[in-house]
């Protein structure tokens, strides 16, 4: 029987029938007690990164990033409501890609509010991993413009409570995943609530989730 796959969340504990990948902010969490085992990702999140802390925050996440249940790097990425003036969150993101595209591990992305400025630097940058977009809650149409510059998509809780983001997710015909993020929600639910928008059963849209997981090699 397959596994319920959630590409993102925050909650440490781990749930029967799940393969969850748990966030970890280089800033927040004590370099020492990094799991081992778990899935997990780690990056410098736009709300804590700092300039200054930059050269010491990449040499740990230069070592962390290496051990084998590191599966993406981050949660990276940009954010206009909070942290550091734009330029300085470019300077902080850029070397994260960089590491990504060294180890060839995807990269998971918070971006609030800056889609501009984050599609700007793939062009410019230009990556060959996999940019995953976590938490999008937009319409359609801006699923398909990052789509369209080669970002994957990863939906959440905002399926259960936004008809705009369901339209979105219905419509979108590429690789998507599914995420709790910092949610008090069970995966279960989210997927239950998908395959109702996609009109397939919960098993089809495991087996759905589960190839795209081995897509980007999650599995």
């Amino acid at each position: 029987m397959s596994m319920f796959l959630d590409i993102h969340t925050h909650n440490t504990k781990q749930q029967q029938g799940v393969i969850a990948i748990q966030s970890l902010s280089l800033s927040e969490s004590t370099f020492l007690a990094m799991p081992k085992t778990k899935p997990i990702s780690i990056g410098i999140h736009p709300w804590y990164g700092k300039l200054e802390e930059l050269p010491k925050n990449m040499k740990y996440l230069n070592v962390l990033a290496r051990q084998e249940n590191v599966k993406l790097i981050g949660e990276c990425g940009l954010d206009k409501l909070k942290g550091e003036r734009m330029k300085i969150q470019l300077q902080i993101l850029e070397p994260q890609i960089a590491l990504a595209e060294e180890l060839q591990k995807p990269l998971i992305l918070h971006c609030v509010k800056a889609f501009d400025e984050l599609i700007a630097l793939k062009k410019r940058v230009r990556p060959t991993v996999p940019m995953i977009i976590h938490g999008f809650n937009k319409k359609y149409e801006m699923a398909q413009q990052l789509i369209h510059q080669g970002f994957y998509l990863s939906f959440g809780a905002a399926v259960l409570k936004s008809e705009e983001v369901a339209v979105a997710l219905e419509k979108t015909a590429a690789p998507f995943f599914l995420e709790t993020d910092e949610a008090e929600i069970d995966i279960k639910e989210i997927y239950i609530k998908v395959a109702e928008i996609k009109k397939i059963t919960v098993d089809e849209l495991k087996d759905v989730i589960f190839a795209n997981w081995r897509q980007l090699g999650l599995l």
